[in-house]
């Protein structure tokens, strides 16, 4: 039995399909970890990295890797405190509550849009975080959001990235 050169071709365009399918549904899945750092005595505290670019489907692990503090992981959200609304509409807010050295917290961000967040016991010292998950609309009504101050100090808005920054570099490290 001969196989035409057709066929081959269409099956090696088929495998290759199918193995960049699950090349984005890997990336899709992969997660992505951020660490919650600060230096002895709590004189800084930050997340590394502090902006991100992920995929709607990521999961992302914040670890608390300061041996001398507790950190948390918090929506901007009004069930968090009463704070405003800096993570899209739909989405759900999260609070890790305090973590201790080497305790983790998880997410997965299904919903397109810039989510702000912030420590708890650091966000005026500017430990504070911004995720984009895919390519949200520019007119969407998610630029509007995090483009108002919503009440925030001053040194807390300066500490996030600038969306422009995150969407350029996909991943924003600052110490």
């Amino acid at each position: 039995m001969s196989v035409a050169r057709r066929e081959v071709l269409g099956l090696g365009g088929g495998l290759v399909a199918v193995l960049s399918l699950s090349g984005r549904d890997v990336w899709a899945e992969e997660v992505v970890e951020i660490r919650m750092q600060g230096r002895a005595y709590g004189s800084h505290a930050w997340f590394d990295p502090i902006g991100l670019l992920i995929k709607p489907g990521q999961m992302v692990r914040w670890t608390s890797t300061n041996p001398g503090n507790s950190h948390t992981t918090t929506a901007y959200h009004p069930a968090n405190f009463g704070r405003p609304r800096r993570i899209p509409e739909r989405a759900k807010s999260w609070d890790s509550d305090y973590l201790l050295p080497d305790a983790s917290f998880s997410v997965t961000f299904t919903e397109q849009g810039v989510y702000d967040y912030y420590c708890v016991p650091h966000e005026l010292a500017g430990m504070v975080g911004r995720i984009i998950v895919g390519e949200p609309e520019p007119h969407g009504g998610w630029m509007e959001a995090i483009a108002s101050g919503s009440g925030l100090p001053d040194q807390t808005l300066k500490a996030f990235p600038t969306v422009e920054e995150i969407m350029a570099k996909r991943i924003v490290r600052r110490v």
